[in-house]
């Protein structure tokens, strides 16, 4: 795979420094592979957006899904996770993750992490929607994520990890061949290293998280801009899948005009035994599912879209009041406080909730050991498509996906090095570009961007929304490109432009996917082809940046990923 040439538009490097990797990232994904790495005796370098625990891990509520419990298997773990990927698993991938998944968790545990334990000391399990067993590891009621965070940034500062925060990765770096040479950065604000640098290194490792930035309404931070995929996108890499994003069915509701990040309210609830329901109280989610509240989060999330379009509402209901004040306080005490601090006391009455967006499946394509279409560089996490979540991830298989796979990351770098350590060449960068080769888009250009994918490409889909958002996205595009050509004019270089390019580009490749896959499948629910179609499209549809910066868009033959190595183009249409 060839490199597009295209580069965001930004000063030349003004620093630079070496490493054996870099890993782009520091969430679960990010520094359970740095930390493996440096075990090995890589030199490795974490470079992070905000500050180490500022991702999208500590946010995570609900736990991490792993066959540790009596009576349960890595074959039930496998079996409801290819149920709620709607036929687009890659089977090996998932059950890699199943397998690998338990001790991976007991690593984290010696790691330093420390999970609910019941009465007898023993790791206390508990349920979410999809699974058919208590199997999800949790900590501090509902605060899961800042535990691995807290546990995974203490053992990385104890190893002496080097790390640059507060740091907004620009593009990466090839040689001539296409090989990766490492990352350009900005680093905000004052320090050992400001501005426009680079991390030279023949390995780098993406753990950027999600895009939930692209719409209006998420649970993600800030940050979640999909920096990680539009940077693959640039440097040529095949992403995948992009058209499944996952709309969590129960956000608390702000009312209709709230952006930005939105308080979760976790699966883990319902888990427990809270109900969905209407304004009139009635449990409207039975009978449309076995398990009613807690199928899989696509099934509940549209049950709670048509269930708003019946009665014209712009929300419904989460139902916990009989869990009593004792069990909000102790299993719950994140959500109770989140929604006491918007007027919400849900001891005493329902919680209000609808969907917004929370989780991509797809991503950066991989094959089992992380590897992307693209030499030397790696993707774990949610920016990663393994073929583990297929068209609707599993509760609480996201932070399991990201340990497993770093981990796999990490040995294969290792291998590979060790291999290489007396022949290896460093790749040498190609130079950096003397004129912008990419407009950059205004900062308020974030906020077009959301409000176009919110209203064409959210829960609801169809051909005339897909078609609109195209549209008004294109044009977004091209009066910055023609502005370009004309004058040579651009937005001036920093994070709100940087970003706002980045948003740009990954909601113009999900958009393009979203119109290909002309059925309704997993998360990605098209109401003018309400059916799910096996024959024309239990297939993946495979997107590529070409040099001109349009979108070259096809699909898999089966159901299976062409392997990543050596590189065999998907078919074009």
């Amino acid at each position: 795979m060839t490199s597009t040439g295209i580069r965001l538009h930004a000063p030349a490097p003004g620093w630079s420094i070496d490493a054996d990797v870099v890993v782009v990232g520091s969430g679960v994904a990010g520094l359970t592979a740095a930390l493996r790495c440096e075990a090995a005796g890589l030199t490795t370098v974490v470079v992070t957006k905000a500050l180490l625990d500022d991702g999208s891990t500590r946010w995570a509520q609900g736990g991490i899904a792993a066959a540790l419990g009596e009576g349960d298997s890595p074959e039930q773990h496998l079996d409801d996770t290819l149920v709620a990927g709607a036929g687009l698993c890659d089977e090996g991938a998932v059950r890699i993750l199943v397998t690998e998944g338990p001790d991976a968790v007991r690593r984290l545990i010696s790691t330093g992490a420390h999970f609910d334990t019941d009465a007898d000391g023993g790791i206390e399990l508990t349920r979410e929607g999809g699974h058919h067993r208590r199997r999800i590891v949790h900590a501090g009621g509902d605060a899961t994520g800042a535990e691995v965070s807290r546990a995974l940034v203490e053992a990385a500062r104890a190893r002496g990890v080097r790390m640059i925060e507060n740091a907004l990765v620009l593009d990466l770096l090839t040689d001539a061949e296409g090989r990766t040479a490492g990352v350009t950065l900005h680093v905000m604000g004052e320090g050992q290293h400001d501005g426009v640098g680079a991390v030279h290194a023949p390995v780098v490792v993406l753990a950027t998280g999600g895009m939930g930035q692209v719409f209006s309404a998420t649970t993600n931070p800030s940050v979640s801009t999909g920096d990680g995929v539009a940077l693959a996108l640039r440097a040529g890499a095949e992403v995948s899948d992009l058209e499944f994003v996952q709309f969590h069915p129960t956000v608390l509701f702000l009312g209709a005009d709230a952006e930005g990040q939105q308080p979760l309210v976790s699966e883990a609830v319902r888990g427990e035994g809270a109900h969905v329901v209407d304004a009139d109280g009635v449990r409207f989610m039975v009978g449309q599912h076995e398990l009613a509240e807690l199928a899989p989060r696509d099934i509940v999330a549209k049950g709670i879209m048509r269930r708003m379009q019946e009665q014209d509402a712009e929300h419904m209901f989460l139902d916990a009041r009989h869990f009593g004040a004792d069990m909000w306080e102790h299993r719950f005490p994140t959500i109770l406080a989140a929604c006491r601090a918007h007027g919400i006391d849900p001891v005493t009455e329902p919680i209000p909730i609808a969907p917004a967006a929370h989780y991509a499946s797809g991503g950066v394509r991989t094959d089992a050991r992380g590897r992307t279409t693209v030499r030397g560089l790696y993707a774990c996490g949610e920016v990663a498509c393994t073929g583990v979540h297929g068209a609707n991830r599993l509760a609480s298989n996201s932070l399991l996906e990201g340990l497993v796979y770093a981990e796999r990351i990490a040995a294969d770098i290792t291998a590979r090095h060790a291999e290489n350590r007396l022949h290896a060449r460093v790749p040498v960068p190609v130079p950096h570009p003397d004129k912008p080769a990419h407009p950059l888009q205004a900062p308020e250009a974030r906020f077009a961007i959301q409000r176009i994918m919110t209203e064409g490409a959210g829960v609801l889909r169809s051909e005339e929304s897909l078609a609109r958002a195209a549209e008004q996205l294109q044009r977004v595009h091209t009066e910055a490109r023609d502005a370009l050509a004309e004058n040579g004019k651009t937005a001036e270089p920093g994070v709100d432009t940087w970003e706002a390019t980045n948003l740009l580009c990954v909601a113009r490749a999900l958009v393009e996917a979203a119109r290909r896959r002309q059925e309704t499948r997993g998360c990605h629910w098209r109401e003018d082809h309400a059916d799910r179609d096996d024959t024309v499209w239990r297939r993946h549809i495979v997107v590529r940046l070409n040099p001109d910066r349009s979108l070259a868009v096809g699909t898999t033959d089966t159901a299976d990923f062409p392997p990543t190595r050596p590189h065999q183009p998907s078919q074009e249409q």
